[in-house]
């Protein structure tokens, strides 16, 4: 198996039955660093981050935070929430499966940020 240069950010996406959020396409060197952060402790790993965000009508003012449990389930983590989704919320989530401090391209471009960026995807359930 040889190594992939690939610029293709993990998918994140809820699971067929909307129970959890899956995130997929994570390339191997990533995985790799996932794997290992959770075999080391499984119970503090922070890979994602999932947010209840208010609608317009909604008495919420500010995002909620979800509380759930990751697992690894081959190639894909999975975020298992502790209370189930709720029909017709908005879920704003943030992974830092996969994201890359600095690239050729922005080394060249002088676009380096000090802090790593989250990649953030909205999922409405």
């Amino acid at each position: 198996m040889s190594c992939s240069n690939k610029n293709n950010a993990p998918v994140i996406k809820f699971s067929a039955d909307s129970n959890s959020i899956v995130i997929k396409n994570i390339d191997e060197a990533s995985l790799f660093q996932v794997k290992n952060a959770y075999r080391t402790n499984s119970d503090s790993v922070n890979f994602i981050s999932v947010l209840l965000t208010p609608n317009e009508t909604d008495s919420l003012q500010t995002e909620k935070e979800v509380s759930g449990k990751i697992n690894l389930i081959g190639d894909s983590v999975l975020f298992i929430p502790e209370t189930p989704f709720l029909k017709g919320k908005t879920y704003l989530v943030e992974s830092y499966v996969g994201v890359k401090f600095a690239d050729g391209g922005k080394l060249f471009k002088g676009t380096i940020k000090h802090s790593l960026q989250p990649q953030q995807q909205i999922l409405k359930r």
